[in-house]
């Protein structure tokens, strides 16, 4: 996938300065102050557009100890001054999330599932569908269990359904995902396959969880946003992941590093 990304980058590091987050509640320029609980900080506590004002990039996965590694090799990649060992977590005040950070980038867990992550680029793991494991897969729309590249949430009793299309620049994952190994299964190997089957001929080649309510979310805040999951296994060829511990470091590294590239050439620092 590599290539496909870096064709498409563009070389124009200032457009990402350009751009601005649109707040879609305009009941919060009413509050006097905004605790934001879960990250244990607050807009009378902490100077928030001092501490985040220069952000450019943010980057999210359900692991904190990923994006704690993420923030470490992010440091040393853009060669910022200081030990990346001693990076502060912001959100040390809470075992909710962790988040880091670095320069112009900011590296913040998320927590596992869709409830957590609704809270730019998301990297992680996932389960592959018809690829081999270690492939690195970049979505360029988000779909649901019906394979429509939309999220439904229901608001006051309402359906509202949301666009989960991302950001062009990044060269299709989707949530509900046909395993066998759950706690309870409903359905037999076969029907398993046939979904699977049905998946892929829509356009899907990994599964993960949250996916859908991300680009959703990252759509109506008008913010480009990415997906890059590396695929644990081939949903086709069974549901648990039998890679060693240190194959699976090494997955884990191969969407930070895509990320870490497309970082560096927008911000210049490589052609």
């Amino acid at each position: 996938m590599a290539p496909i990304l870096l064709n498409c980058m563009g070389n124009d590091h200032n457009e990402y300065i350009k751009e601005s987050v649109q707040v879609k509640n305009p009941y919060l320029d009413d509050m006097e102050e905004d605790i934001l609980y879960h990250f244990s900080l607050s807009t009378k506590t902490h100077n928030l557009p001092e501490m985040f004002g220069d952000i450019k990039f943010v980057c999210v996965g359900g692991s904190a100890n990923r994006m704690k590694a993420f923030a470490q090799f992010i440091h040393q990649e853009l060669n910022l001054s200081g030990n990346p060992e001693e990076l502060r977590d912001i959100c040390e005040g809470t075992d909710r999330y962790c988040m880091y950070k670095v320069g112009p980038v900011l590296s913040i867990s998320h927590g596992m599932g869709v409830p957590s992550i609704s809270i730019h680029a998301a990297l992680g793991t996932s389960g592959g569908v018809g690829l081999a494991p270690g492939t690195v897969v970049v979505t360029d729309k988000a779909v649901d269990y019906a394979f429509r590249p939309q999220f439904e949430q229901v608001v006051l009793g309402k359906v509202i359904t949301r666009s989960t299309e991302l950001d062009e620049e990044w060269p299709t994952s989707f949530c509900s995902q046909g395993r066998l190994d759950g706690a309870l299964c409903s359905f037999s190997h076969e029907e398993k396959l046939e979904y699977l089957r049905k998946a892929y001929e829509a356009g899907v080649r990994n599964i993960e969880m949250e996916s859908t309510v991300f680009a959703a979310m990252c759509r109506v805040c008008g913010l480009k946003a990415a997906v890059i999951c590396v695929a644990l296994l081939n949903r086709f060829e069974g549901d648990q992941i039998t890679s060693s511990h240190d194959v699976l470091v090494e997955y884990q590294q191969r969407p930070q590093v895509l990320v870490s590239h497309f970082i560096k050439k927008r911000l210049g620092l490589v052609v």
